[in-house]
């Protein structure tokens, strides 16, 4: 049984691309994490959530900032939390979010050439 690494896992593991190029494996693996953030409304998000006083927030934080339903940003954070950017916690009938800012720092790394 091979176990594979999620998006995040794999951008920790890389070396900075200005140190070495990517395996192709190794592209596949991040490409997912990218390609969230590369939507301007999941980028939107990972912003609004990271600097979010405490540093975290609900949907309900973050429905004024957008022209979109609730169930739409849902749908954005949780892709956003699949891939491993964010963390979510349950409390009561709200659910929380937060950015994990290892990964954040670990693709800050992988694309800024910084020694991890």
């Amino acid at each position: 049984m091979s176990m594979e690494l999620t998006p995040v896992q794999t951008v920790a593991c890389c070396s900075p691309l200005a140190r070495e190029p990517l395996s192709a494996s190794e592209a596949e693996g991040i490409a997912p994490l990218l390609k969230a953030l590369a939507d301007p409304v999941r980028l939107r998000l990972m912003s609004l959530v990271a600097s979010h006083e405490g540093g975290e927030a609900s949907v309900c934080d973050l429905n004024d900032a957008f022209e979109l339903s609730q169930p739409t940003i849902s749908h954005h954070l949780k892709l956003l939390h699949e891939v491993g950017l964010l963390d979510r916690e349950k409390r009561g009938v709200w659910v929380y979010y937060r950015a994990r800012t290892e990964a954040l720092e670990n693709l800050a790394a992988l694309i800024g050439g910084q020694a991890k």
